[in-house]
């Protein structure tokens, strides 16, 4: 390093990003030792650089200058450089750009040679810090020669890194991709533990840049067990995880993540300019979560800080998420649109990615205003990102040329953006494994969905009208979900959880306390939910496309389907058979969900016995219901089969209960292109029939024995041998499978919705594993049918994921019930199977076999058949 200093001295600096802790304990006994005034000045700079990157940034900036006055003493001038290098970074990040800048000068005039590359590299950091990306190239252009002439490996590894995120900052993808390889070829050769998990972090980002939100996930989570054994602090890392997040559809964990960070970050006294971006992070995510009220908090205290830290290419970032969630907020004016049209010019001069969607937005502003000529002005800017870059940006642009193509009363060219836009998020989602990423990804395409519904109304009619609520309806189930990897730690943490959540279970039972075991049973769930996450798609295209003709011919005669849209709020009903698809307007979509609740209240108080008073109330709000949802369509249903299409947020509706379908043969679908793949598989030709009966239940699954002596060969699982590898095992390829089972529904994470057997729950995760369900799967037991409400239509829980992996029919209860009035109703249902019946009629002839008092009937009314079998 400088002459002068012992070996030993020398390396306490490299040891800082390769064992932060042990650097710390060996600076801070040099300093014990009265050192030298050279070697003071490295001890002070250590400790200065763990605390400016993993501690109190005030104590960071007091040793860092007591580093430099010791240099100074020392009378090393390439000593001072290095040292007023590391002060000008600490400088910046505590908000004081101005003196961090000058800081710089000084050093790069006082540093020569190799210093003098170093002092460059890191002035290059702070300049992409700042947002001043061309400054920061230029640094690197002149230190990496220089720090490759000297050999010197570390910082050119760290220089390669920062020139490929800077390279990523404006758009070069392929050109930091070979950045970061060139870079992790030098880490490999190193000790950097802590610049090693910079470099997978980085890796992280160039994957998610590149489009492949798995990778960036699994690379991320990497980085951050790295970090984690090194305990070190991940702000960097938190900020990067949260846009990825955001990408995949998660915004509420995006936020959480954000909030979670800044809350830590304030706790150590740490950089200034991390919480400006953390804050940046969360408002960005607190807008799609459904809160713009913080968006707008978060964003404007961001903007604040980025303003007093002269980071002006920040500081325009957050003022764009500003002006979007003041526009969420409902405000609108000519100052909102002016705002967001000097936002996306400034944008642009900076070459930032995300200049379109500030064209975007001025555009759509000025739509809401009426001020036309204005609107396709900014619209025509953002509509020239939809031909390249990556799937979001493009998608920004088919938005853009969607909305101008309304604005001129062209229907045809919004539906045709429309489908351009929908099939590049359609290539984008088929690169997510995990069902739960395919669903909420959705989401970014609801805008243009909804566009396109209205043109088809106004220029094609029903027919077209339904092409597009089936183009992104239940779009999860067009394609099997990737199946989890044969991974040992995710199977060992499926075998954990399914421990944890028993003991947590009997513990509950038994009235003692469980704060311990739930958090265990949380971390494991985490782990899980990440591990399935970085799974890849595997399907190629977007699955099946949707045909009018195929339905109307496989309806025939006999069969309606009977598929809600919702446009402007408002249910309307598409009615398909007997060769044609009839539309009809029905009642508000908000006044139908709070009916829905109604009912649903209504049946968990007849769950009881005793409550037959209430039994009129539920009749009444039945009928209230199908005013609202079928309207005048429901004098036309004749009295065949029907088949109903819900929307999502409709899926809990207790159908049997609407006096229209209360007598008739009734089955459920979340697509109508879901019910056409049901009604064409083909039952297993060897299947066997499997009986499971989990622990717990009030009348013990009395049906099983019945039914065991009805199926003779039945495989019967009960007691300890319901334990859930078994009872996966026999499932799997099964023609019907009947499991009686205490359900959980989990809102907050429905793939772990599950079903308790002997050794704990069996959750959605566990069916995915499956190579085919079951043709028919009965679950007789409450909540199996709920089901959570994700993306821009899609369903996440134990149904739908039953349906794209070989299942055509299921029988599933939405509401609480009462556990002995199941069993007659059970034992009829599967009279009717054995004679031949389908699952819906052997549900209608079930239903009119109950005895009619209330207990009974919300019973029949609480399960529905789903499918086609």
């Amino acid at each position: 390093m400088t002459a002068g200093s012992s070996d030993s001295v020398t390396k306490l600096l490299p040891m800082v990003f390769a064992d932060p802790g042990e650097a710390l304990a060996r600076a801070r006994a040099l300093l014990d030792a009265d050192p030298s005034p050279l070697d003071a000045s490295v001890a002070h700079q250590v400790i200065g650089i763990w605390q400016r990157d993993f501690g109190d940034l005030r104590l960071a900036l007091r040793h860092l200058r007591r580093a430099r006055e010791c240099a100074a003493r020392a009378d090393s001038a390439d000593r001072e450089a290095d040292v007023l290098a590391t002060l000008g970074v600490a400088l910046v990040h505590a908000g004081r750009t101005r003196e961090g800048l000058a800081a710089f000068e000084r050093g790069v005039a006082r540093g020569s040679g190799h210093t003098r590359a170093r002092v460059l590299y890191r002035r290059a950091y702070v300049w992409w810090v700042l947002g001043h990306h061309r400054e920061a190239l230029e640094d690197v252009r002149r230190a990496v020669p220089v720090l490759r002439q000297a050999d010197d490996v570390i910082w050119t590894a760290r220089a390669l890194t920062l020139r490929a995120t800077v390279h990523l900052a404006l758009g070069s993808v392929e050109r930091a991709e070979a950045d970061f390889t060139a870079a992790e070829a030098l880490w490999d050769t190193t000790g950097q533990e802590h610049d090693k998990a910079d470099a997978v972090e980085s890796r992280g980002l160039a994957a998610f840049r590149s489009g492949d939100v798995p990778a960036a996930l699994r690379l991320l989570d990497e980085a951050e067990e790295r970090y984690a054994r090194l305990g070190t602090p991940t702000f960097m890392l938190n900020i990067r995880r949260c846009e990825v997040l955001m990408a995949a559809g998660l915004a509420p964990e995006a936020l959480a993540e954000a909030d979670a960070a800044i809350g830590k970050l304030d706790g150590l006294g740490g950089q200034s300019t991390r919480k400006a971006e953390l804050l940046l992070a969360a408002a960005r995510a607190a807008r799609p979560a459904g809160d713009p009220h913080t968006a707008i908090a978060r964003a404007a205290l961001a903007v604040r800080l980025f303003a007093g830290q002269r980071r002006t290419w920040w500081e325009t970032h957050a003022r764009l998420v500003l002006i979007e969630a003041r526009h969420a907020a409902g405000r609108g004016s000519g100052r909102l649109v002016a705002d967001a049209a000097a936002v996306a010019a400034k944008l642009a001069s900076f070459g930032s990615p995300a200049a379109p969607e500030a064209s975007l937005l001025a555009g759509r502003i000025a739509l809401d205003l009426g001020w036309t000529a204005d609107a396709e002005r900014h619209l025509a800017v953002a509509a020239r990102s939809r031909r390249s870059g990556p799937p979001l940006a493009r998608m920004t642009g088919w938005a853009a040329q969607a909305l101008r193509a309304q604005a001129a009363g062209s229907a045809r060219g919004v539906l045709e953006a429309c489908r351009r836009g929908l099939d590049v998020l359609d290539d984008h989602r088929m690169t997510l494994g995990a069902s739960e990423l395919r669903a909420r990804a959705t989401e970014q395409g609801a805008e243009l969905a909804a566009l396109a519904q209205r043109a088809s109304l106004v220029s094609g009619g029903p027919r077209r009208l339904l092409v597009w609520s089936e183009r992104w309806r239940a779009t999860v189930l067009s394609t099997p979900p990737t199946r989890p990897p044969a991974d040992p730690e995710l199977l060992s943490g499926m075998t954990a959880f399914r421990e944890i959540a028993s003991r947590a279970e009997a513990a509950r039972m038994e009235g003692r306390p469980v704060p311990a075991l739930e958090r265990e049973q949380r971390r494991l769930e985490r782990e899980i939910r990440s591990r399935t996450l970085h799974m890849r798609g595997e399907a190629p295209g977007s699955g099946d496309r949707f045909d009018v003709g195929r339905l109307l011919e496989r309806l025939g005669d006999e069969v309606l389907l009977v598929e809600l849209a919702v446009l402007d709020g408002r249910v309307q009903v598409l009615l398909c058979g007997r060769g044609r698809v009839r539309r009809f307007e029905a009642g508000l979509l908000a006044e139908a969900e709070t009916e829905a609740e109604h009912v649903q209240a209504g049946l968990r108080r007849l769950a009881h016995p005793g409550a037959d008073a209430r039994l009129p109330v539920v009749e009444a709000a039945g009928r209230r219901l199908e005013e609202l949802l079928l309207g005048p369509a429901a004098a036309q249903l004749g009295g065949g089969p029907v088949v109903i299409v819900p929307p999502g947020r409709l899926h809990r509706v207790p159908w049997a209960l609407l006096p229209s379908l209360r007598e008739r043969v009734l089955s459920v679908s979340p697509s109508a292109g879901s019910w056409l793949r049901a009604r064409e598989t083909a039952p297993p030709p060897d299947g066997c029939h499997v009986l499971v009966r989990g622990p717990g239940l009030a009348t013990g699954g009395a049906e099983v024995p019945e039914l065991a002596a009805r199926y003779g060969c039945a495989t019967v699982l009960e007691g300890d041998g319901a334990r859930v590898p078994r009872v996966l095992e026999e499932l799997d390829g099964a023609a019907l499978a009947h499991i009686a089972a205490h359900g959980t529904f989990r809102a907050d994470s429905p793939l772990f919705s599950s079903l308790r057997m002997a050794d704990g729950p069996i959750v959605v995760h566990d069916f995915e594993r499956l190579a085919r369900s079951p043709y028919r799967i009965i679950l007789s037991c409450c909540d199996t049918a709920r089901l959570a409400s994700v993306g821009a239509d899609e369903l996440l829980g134990l149904v739908t994921a039953l349906l794209p992996l070989g299942t055509a029919g299921v029988l599933a209860c939405s509401a609480p019930v009462n556990d002995a009035a199941v069993v007659p109703l059970m034992l009829a249902l599967h009279k009717g199977l054995d004679a031949g019946l389908s699952l819906a009629e052997a549900l209608r002839d079930a239903r009119a076999s109950l005895p009619g008092d209330a207990l009974h009937q919300a019973t029949g009314w609480a399960f529905s058949a789903f499918g086609a079998a």
